[in-house]
């Protein structure tokens, strides 16, 4: 009945919020954001991540002269109340790099990253930084793996040598001290939280074990070095021998990874899930792939929230217009089947924290296109969808705030009323004495 009661009391309170006029949703608080079960909680209250992907970022604020691409990207960001974005905190050997030799660094890329996290802190965005790439763009582990002059590229998970240039790395990024901010990463509360790896795969091990002993490691000395900040795996969801009756949820894709067992270790904090039904299912209509998208994320949910107990995250979605049939309301069909399933989630108390989009541009960036952007002022509805799903997940979280703080009213009260009767009773036996 109680349950039944906060039922109640929580569809009252979104009437009133959604059926009466609204200002924009606030920027994001100076704490660290936390987990308290299967949910972000932000200064005791729940938070939620309506964000952006943008593997840019310090790319182009490496160059003063393009910085204010970056601050544009962050200022319509804002204009849509997004929250949260993700972006690379490497870029390992060739052109720009950030790491060009094992622990040799460019400083004008870190100036780069320096920026980008002041710019963030100064819109009240959060941060997930992540440490190094699957694929070989920016380097990735075929560029650790060259670096230990190793054999193959999932030797990057177990080869004693890149495992030690890796964490070099981590040890690097943790320690920077923010040349705008003065701010050591490990310090400041714009990162929300780091990343080990964008999409780990590791074909050569199917079993999932690999990954699993590199997660383990790896977590470990990320929390060795900083407990201030979440952290995550960088999965995209593919279940693992761990759930034998989910491999079955799966694309035909085979990667070496498990999603249960991989996001049960404990030094990470929350799950992640990717979803490109265009790419995993190229050959089926769009039917089809929304409707294999739905039971993919119905699946890592529940999961989520009953079998891992923790948050989960749509890190990146996203649908291409480089599809075939592609027009801006299919994108909008999947954009509002994503959000409907983490608001959905999220106003029942769920595990949905939150999704992140790829990718947000911005204008004059053309060359970084790469038919999944979304710039925000070319893309009218698009942008309302994504305005929309922010303002929501703000009522959701000022109506758990609410009753959270009713609830305290309600404790209060009934203390002070013990206390007075106590007092009572204790008075009137003075009297009899």
């Amino acid at each position: 009945m109680r349950n039944l009661g906060l039922a109640f009391l929580f569809t009252i309170l979104l009437h009133q919020c959604f059926f009466r006029p609204h200002g924009g949703v606030e920027a994001t608080g100076a704490g660290f954001i936390q987990t308290r079960g299967p949910h972000f909680v932000l200064n005791g209250d729940l938070f939620y991540a309506n964000g952006f992907n943008a593997y840019w970022l310090m790319y182009v604020a490496a160059d003063p002269t393009q910085r204010s691409k970056v601050s544009a990207a962050f200022r319509e960001a804002r204009s849509h109340d997004l929250t949260v974005a993700r972006t690379w905190a490497f870029s390992d050997g060739g052109y720009r790099a950030l790491q060009y030799a094992p622990g040799a660094y460019n400083q004008d890329m870190f100036q780069g990253l320096d920026f980008v996290v002041a710019e963030a802190r100064r819109y009240g965005m959060k941060l997930i930084l992540s440490f190094a790439n699957n694929y070989d763009s920016f380097g990735g582990k075929k560029q650790y793996v060259n670096w230990a002059r190793a054999q193959a590229d999932d030797d990057f998970f177990t080869h004693p040598l890149v495992r030690t240039y890796y964490k070099n790395h981590i040890r690097t990024v943790l320690n920077r001290q923010n040349t705008f901010t003065g701010i050591r990463y490990k310090d400041d509360p714009t990162i929300m939280a780091w990343e080990l790896m964008n999409e780990p795969r590791c074909t050569s091990d199917s079993s999932g074990r690999t990954i699993q002993a590199w997660i383990t490691e790896m977590a470990w000395f990320v929390k060795s070095i900083d407990r201030n900040h979440l952290l995550e795996a960088g999965l995209e969801g593919f279940y693992g021998p761990s759930t034998p009756q989910r491999m079955n949820v799966n694309p035909p894709v085979q990667v070496g990874t498990d999603f249960v067992a991989n996001n049960r270790v404990s030094g990470i904090d929350f799950a992640t899930v990717h979803s490109y039904p265009d790419q995993w299912l190229s050959n089926s209509n769009d039917e089809s792939q929304l409707s294999f998208m739905n039971n993919w994320l119905d699946a890592h949910i529940q999961d989520a929230q009953y079998v891992l107990r923790k948050p989960i995250l749509i890190a990146e979605f996203g649908k291409s217009w480089k599809d075939a049939g592609f027009s801006a309301y299919r994108r909008d069909q999947l954009f509002n089947a994503v959000y409907y399933k983490i608001y959905a989630s999220a106003k029942r108390g769920g595990a949905a924290a939150g999704g992140l989009f790829w990718q947000l541009l911005t204008e004059g960036m053309d060359s970084f296109r790469d038919g999944y952007e979304v710039v925000l002022g070319q893309s009218s509805s698009t942008g309302d969808l994504i305005a929309r799903q922010s303002h929501k997940l703000y009522q959701v979280r000022k109506i758990f705030g609410r009753m959270r703080n009713q609830e305290r009213w309600r404790k209060a009260r009934a203390a002070r009323k013990g206390q007075w009767q106590s007092g009572s009773r204790n008075g009137r036996k003075g009297v009899g004495n």
